[in-house]
């Protein structure tokens, strides 16, 4: 399954506002749970919290790939998110976090979890990338950032 799959222009989103990761975690849920009919803002919390209690998503490099399995959630679903300033999300390398993707996959999707979170792990891998979503101007645009990204990597 392929990152464009999973993501689509209305889940991108710039300057999501909060302070520490708990935080952002919080209203990260929300605005997907705004945009995905089924899907609870409290219940995406919970996973995403629950995950981050055996151990960081922050996979280094100022990225953080915040993921769940959930009962209610009928297909992968991801959302970039790009932070006005960078949160201590206790990384691998000890960065703070400033670009994000949550990444919500139904219970039983096992395999397609985990090739989705290599394809990610591989893109944030790319400097240049992002590079360029830190310089997005808006959802615009780090939308167009990760999917011309992937069309070139096809």
């Amino acid at each position: 399954m392929l990152i464009h799959q999973t993501l689509v222009r209305e889940r991108c989103f710039d300057s999501v506002p909060g302070s520490s990761k708990k935080r952002i975690l919080e209203n990260c849920s929300e605005l997907i749970a705004d945009q995905v009919d089924g899907l609870d803002a409290e219940e995406i919390f919970g996973g995403l919290i629950n995950r981050e209690r055996l151990g960081s998503t922050g996979i280094g490099e100022g990225v953080a790939i915040p993921h769940c399995r959930l009962e209610e959630c009928r297909e992968a679903t991801g959302a970039l998110v790009k932070l006005p300033e960078p949160v201590d999300f206790d990384a691998i390398d000890g960065q703070p976090v400033d670009l994000l993707f949550v990444l919500l996959v139904p219970s039983e999707a096992t395999e397609a979890h985990l090739q989705i979170l290599a394809a990610l792990a591989e893109m944030f891998n790319d400097a240049g990338l992002r590079q360029r979503m830190r310089a997005a101007s808006d959802e615009d645009a780090l939308y167009k950032v990760a999917v011309d990204y992937e069309m070139e990597h096809i």
